[in-house]
């Protein structure tokens, strides 16, 4: 099943995990029985009746093929996601939902796995770590929230601690006597050959990031769920789409998707913020703008893909595979 498809889920169950924090188990519509098979980080997209797409990671077991799991943080600058989900949706509804992508992925053949997790952030790792856990192989959490009310999954979480070479270390910074998370010294500290990841607010995964830039790149591992810069709305260039050789002028203002949806143009796209991957382009010719924050820095360095949602052009001209 390709991206571009989509699933009828039903939702089964709404379960408040802490405050702010629902989780969704989503089943599959009859005559369907298993869902697309997913891997531990992955993410679906929701496709809402109010026009919006969101992306939402699967905490639940990879493996698992009779539900979809994900947990929603009630954003309190949500443009119309997550207070849907939280005050509109209920058990029973339908929901339009996009197979599983993952630009997240676990390497289930390290040593060690060290996962940096905050707020929200928690969810892909949890998934993570249950994959972990059937592996049988170590892993080490670091949770920070604001409050343990605010945390999900403590309490199971906390349960693992110690079994299998489990480490699970909370970090509460809004409650008293408590201490901001060290990841600077989580990184210095990470043993040889560990993977280290990391999930949660902006300026979490700057700190992560500064913290393992001496660390080699594939031991790495980080996802944002917003937007780290502006999108690419400078304009003045020029896209041609290979497919069709019609070619479009980007004015100021605009990014390339909203020029392609003006002209009745629907490509794959979600969460226009360049952090889901959804709307990624082959890059035929041209030199993109890049803004994302799934493109690893070597892959951008070939300009051969391009998230445009957010990336614009620094040559006059770009063919997509459009």
């Amino acid at each position: 099943m390709n991206h571009t498809e989509t699933l009828q889920l039903r939702v089964k169950s709404i379960t408040w995990e802490a405050d702010g924090i629902l989780s969704y188990e989503l089943h599959p519509e009859p005559p369907l029985k298993d869902l697309p098979a997913f891997g531990a980080g992955a993410h679906i997209d929701l496709h809402l009746p109010n026009g919006l797409i969101r992306s939402y990671s699967l905490l639940n077991a990879p493996g698992e093929r009779r539900r979809y799991v994900i947990g929603v943080n009630k954003d309190a600058r949500s443009r119309g996601g997550s207070r849907y989900l939280h005050e509109i949706l209920r058990p029973g509804d339908t929901v339009t939902v996009a197979p599983p992508r993952n630009n997240f992925p676990l390497d289930e053949n390290a040593p060690l796995s060290v996962f940096i997790a905050g707020g929200i952030g928690i969810t892909p790792i949890f998934g993570m770590i249950q994959r972990l856990r059937a592996l049988g192989r170590p892993w080490h959490l670091h949770y920070a929230a604001r409050t343990r009310r605010q945390a999900a999954f403590v309490d199971a979480l906390e349960a693992m601690h110690g079994l299998d070479g489990a480490e699970v270390h909370m970090t509460f910074d809004r409650e008293a006597g408590a201490r901001m998370l060290d990841i600077p010294a989580i990184a210095a500290t990470l043993p040889d050959g560990a993977h280290i990841y990391c999930c949660g607010p902006v300026q979490m995964l700057e700190a992560f990031e500064t913290a393992t830039a001496a660390l080699p790149p594939d031991r790495v591992h980080r996802e944002y769920f917003a937007a780290r810069e502006a999108a690419a709305t400078e304009g003045g260039f020029v896209v041609q789409l290979a497919r069709t050789g019609r070619s479009l002028e980007v004015p100021s203002g605009k990014t390339i998707l909203d020029c392609l949806l003006s002209e009745g143009i629907e490509p794959p796209y979600s969460c226009q913020e360049g952090v889901c991957g959804t709307c990624e382009v082959r890059v035929l010719e041209g030199v993109p703008d890049h803004r994302d924050l799934v493109l690893s820095e070597a892959e951008r360095a070939t300009n051969k893909r391009m998230m445009i949602c957010c990336s614009g052009a620094k040559s006059r001209k770009l063919i997509l595979d459009l």
